[in-house]
């Protein structure tokens, strides 16, 4: 497959920020500029500025080398992100199967005697293969240093964890809290205030917030007292502020409708963009604009907004070059691989799995859990300081004294000779720092979005199969199991009695000698020569 060349399909403004042109300009003007200096003062003066070019092309060719090792590496780091990446698929994918078609749907609670109802077991293995989802989405938002389990695509799955060590919430305080909720920041008697008010107020089926038909609960005189302080404008739920969007793309809207007690990030959290991140040399003036119309200004104190629409205040320096997220960490994603453990150790306590089944089950588990710390590692661990620095100052002193050797040769195309080569061998270094932490919003990073959403789908396609008896779909007029041997039904089959199929004696040889001749046949018909 011959594929499109990315420089001429689509190219836009965006396509622009993404290449490293914004990162290197400022030193490709600079060495220009020296370039353009040493050949001016050459040319126009009696004074030249040049001297042997014998170390030249040997410094240059263990410069090239190095940068290509550099480059190499870290595209290296790209490719194993993304090869982590399926490894998450695949043991989601595992996992769902194992909890959907493994775990039986007929079962007899051990407490009770009874057996339990079809509608609870489909519930409790759907919860559970929705927390598979959830380790992939609290995953990417880790990459991304966007901690805590408030956002659009992450709460709704997870919502229903407890939340204190007490099996008595009512009872809990602030010390009770477990560790996925209280790294979240969760105010403890602001979501038991909001979870005593919502009990009784579900959703509707247009999304929004109705009345149940009940009357609520009767509540003590604190819950009423709390109640008051706590207006409804103030309890939030998953669709907040996102009703008008049911034409574009949502994904978020084929999540459940949740209530929380604080507002829920975007589940794309990208930094603002400004007309500075398409045409970074603005930024020079960017201050000089700044102080010409600071006069003409009103100082406005503009409200916090209630949810925070970016993930960095400051995405790039004063040059246009691309500033690295701060490192966070978070327990999301480890959380959710203990309940998924504590659900295996309560399936084999109550004889619900088969020992094989379980063994897969746990080596699902464990590679998700290698799978996370690999690309932690990927993401908190760059190059060592020492080979950046030193590689990067080496590339300058080669680049200032370029124009000093070429000049003699090169005269005026000195200037543009050095700015290709400063344009060259800076790009290729800064593809490197680029794509070495490929789990941000760039263009160039990994679509963890992309990954996430084919996990859900597929998670969602495995809960929508019926598990149902072989018998069911095998022995159908549909079915030819024998072609091209034998191209009849597998219902004619075995409704012909008379054929030598059913025979005690020749039933076997007759099959077989049906299969051989369909791998005859195949063999001839899909050779090409």
């Amino acid at each position: 497959m011959v594929a499109a060349n990315p420089l001429f399909v689509g190219w836009s403004l965006k396509k622009f920020k993404a290449t490293v042109i914004n990162d290197i300009w400022p030193e490709v003007l600079f060495f220009t500029g020296i370039a353009t200096m040493v050949t001016l003062v050459s040319e126009m003066t009696r004074h030249k500025l040049q001297f042997s070019s014998a170390m030249l092309t040997v410094l240059g060719t263990v410069l090239g080398l190095v940068i290509s090792f550099r480059t190499s590496s870290a595209y290296e780091r790209y490719m194993e992100g993304r090869k982590l990446w399926t490894n998450i698929a695949i043991a989601s994918r595992n996992l769902a199967q194992y909890i959907w078609v493994h775990v039986p749907f007929e079962r007899v609670d051990k407490k009770t005697g009874k057996q339990k109802s079809v509608l609870e077991v489909t519930i409790e293995k759907k919860s559970m293969v929705n927390m598979v989802q959830a380790y992939s989405v609290a995953v990417k938002h880790l990459l991304r240093a966007e901690p805590g389990v408030y956002y659009e695509d992450l709460y709704p799955l997870i919502c229903f964890l407890p939340r204190f060590s007490t099996h008595v919430p009512e009872k809990a305080t602030e010390d009770d809290m477990l560790p996925l909720w209280k790294s979240s920041a969760m105010d403890a008697q602001k979501h038991k205030t909001a979870h005593t008010l919502t009990s009784s107020r579900p959703l509707s089926p247009d999304h929004t917030v109705g009345r149940a038909s009940s009357a609520p609960p009767a509540l003590g005189d604190d819950v009423e007292k709390d109640l008051g302080q706590l207006s409804e404008d103030q309890i939030y739920h998953s669709l907040r502020g996102r009703l008008k969007r049911k034409k574009s793309f949502d994904p978020e809207m084929a999540l459940p409708i949740v209530y929380s007690e604080q507002p829920l990030r975007p589940a794309r959290n990208p930094p603002k963009e400004s007309l500075y991140d398409y045409l970074p040399f603005l930024r020079v003036f960017k201050i000089a604009f700044r102080a010409l119309l600071r006069p003409f200004r009103q100082r406005r104190h503009e409200p916090t907004p209630e949810i925070p629409l970016s993930a960095s205040s400051t995405t790039r320096s004063f040059t246009g070059k691309k500033l690295k997220p701060e490192l966070i960490d978070s327990n999301v994603p480890l959380e959710i691989t203990l309940y998924l453990s504590s659900y295996l150790a309560w399936l084999l306590k109550n004889g619900q799995l088969q020992p094989a089944i379980a063994s897969g089950f746990t080596t699902a588990i464990g590679q998700l859990q290698d799978t996370v710390t690999n690309l932690d590692r990927i993401r908190n661990t760059p190059l060592p300081f020492a080979y950046q620095a030193h590689l990067r100052i080496s590339l300058w002193l080669y680049l200032f004294f370029l124009p000093f050797q070429v000049w003699s040769s090169f005269h005026y195309l000195t200037i543009p000779g050095t700015a290709f080569a400063s344009f060259l061998l800076l790009g290729f270094l800064e593809i490197g720092q680029e794509i070495e932490n490929p789990f941000n919003y760039d263009m160039n990073d990994l679509d963890l979005d992309g990954f996430c959403l084919s996990i859900q789908r597929e998670l969602h396609e495995i809960t929508a199969h019926t598990c149902p008896d072989p018998e069911e779909y095998i022995f159908t007029a549909w079915n030819q199991p024998f072609a091209p041997g034998d191209r009849r039904t597998a219902e004619e089959i075995l409704s012909d009695v008379s054929h030598s199929y059913h025979g005690p004696e020749t039933g076997m040889h007759s099959i077989r000698r049906t299969l051989l001749k369909s791998w005859w046949e195949v063999d001839q018909v899909t050779r090409t020569s």
